[in-house]
Parts: C-alpha cells; structure tokens; sequence
C-alpha cells in the first residue's frame, strides 16, 4: 500500500529520472586520514519522478525495533530490493535492531538497478542491494549508528541518493558527542561514505520541530569486494 505523505512536487525538478555519469558536482570531504565522504549535489535528474515511483512500488514496513529492553516502533518506513533482481532485500541498521524480517519478493525498479550499475562502475564495487527509509515528516529519524555491512567487511562503501525535501545528515567519530560534520542532501543529492567511514564514525538523521516535508534515502550498499 502507498504510504500517506504530505508531499508536493518540487518547481525546479522536473523531467525524467537522469543521473550524471560524469559526476562533474562531486567533491571529496576527507574526515580524517582514514574517512572520506563524497558529496555532489543535485547528481539525480528527475529525483521527484523516482520518489513517486518508489512511493508506489515500495512494500512498505513500519518494524519493530528493541530499544531499551522496549519494543518500539522504527520511527521511520522501509523497502528494499536486491539489485539482482532477487526480490526484496531486509537489512536493519545496528543502531535499530540486530535482526532481519522477510519482505514479499518484487522486481526493483528499472531507474533504482540503473543507478547501482553506474555507481558500481564509477567506484569499481559490486553493490547489489538497495534499501529505501521514508522519512515522512520531521517526526521520523535514525539514532547514530555505523552500518553493519561493516562486520564483515573492511572499509565499505554506502552510498545514499537523497530524494525529496532537505534533512539534516550529521556525522561524528564513534565514541564522541555532538557532530563534526553536517550535510542536508535531498533533491536527488548523491553521499557516499567510504575509506574507514563506517568502523570509525556514525552518522543520523536527526528528529526536527521544524515543518520538513518528506524525504526519502536511497541507501545502496555490496556484501563483497
């Protein structure tokens, strides 16, 4: 069923869904000597056109979660797929949970596995999963966290296409308060946290009282080198 969102298009994204090959908006922001994150804004033409799209095609989940010796709901909506075209993908984020639930199997989107092939070529990584968070409104987060494809993996990359309305993106070194680094993607921007980003630093979307519209990430991530 489609989610019910306040959402409007934007004015100044119209068109199809077009991602820049040549990634001409990128720039590098080095977090230490070990981490990086590459940011570019508006990388995605026709982000509004995907937001839709996902809208629809998602199986969308509100999960429990246990927080606090608590089961509370993930203040937040998800959908995934395998870029394979294996059916749904299920990850939780290890702030969250520690757990995987099924989805129903459907075929990911054409515009989703295009963009997972030209960021696999662009940094040589087989990504072959995307997970989808729907933000509905600024009542909806994700508490600080590393992802847990880094349990398994040395240094892997995350990448994240933002759609629709602007969220604050902090990032901190584990083990610190407060935040070392902000960014407020949205409206097709591309963020992609590489070298040690994920064993040393985490990063939230964090909860706001100001009036914020719907913001979907698209969260590509690979299981392998």
């Amino acid at each position: 069923m489609e989610p019910e969102v306040a959402w409007q298009r934007s004015l100044f994204d119209e068109g199809p869904i077009h991602a820049d090959s040549s990634f001409s908006s990128l720039q590098r922001i080095q977090l230490d000597e070990r981490s990086w994150v590459d940011y570019a804004p508006q990388w995605l033409a026709g982000s509004d056109e995907l937001f839709a799209l996902l809208l629809r095609r998602g199986n969308w989940q509100q999960r429990q979660v246990r927080m606090y010796e608590r089961e509370l709901l993930e203040p937040r909506l998800t959908a995934g797929w395998k870029v394979d075209g294996g059916g749904e993908e299920s990850e939780i984020d290890t702030a969250v949970d520690d757990s995987d639930s099924g989805t129903t199997p459907t075929s990911i989107p054409g515009p989703v596995a295009d963009i997972a092939a030209l960021l696999s070529n662009r940094y040589d990584v087989a990504f072959d999963s995307v997970w989808v968070n729907l933000y509905r409104d600024g009542r909806d987060s994700v508490a600080w966290h590393g992802d847990r494809n880094a349990r398994y993996l040395r240094n892997p990359l995350v990448v994240t296409v933002s759609l629709g309305a602007r969220r604050r993106f902090l990032l901190r070194p584990k083990g610190t308060k407060g935040s070392k680094q902000e960014l407020s993607p949205g409206f097709g921007d591309l963020v992609v946290m590489g070298g040690a980003c994920q064993h040393d630093w985490e990063h939230t979307v964090p909860k706001t009282s100001k009036p914020v519209g719907p913001r979907m990430s698209v969260t590509i991530r690979h299981s392998a080198r």
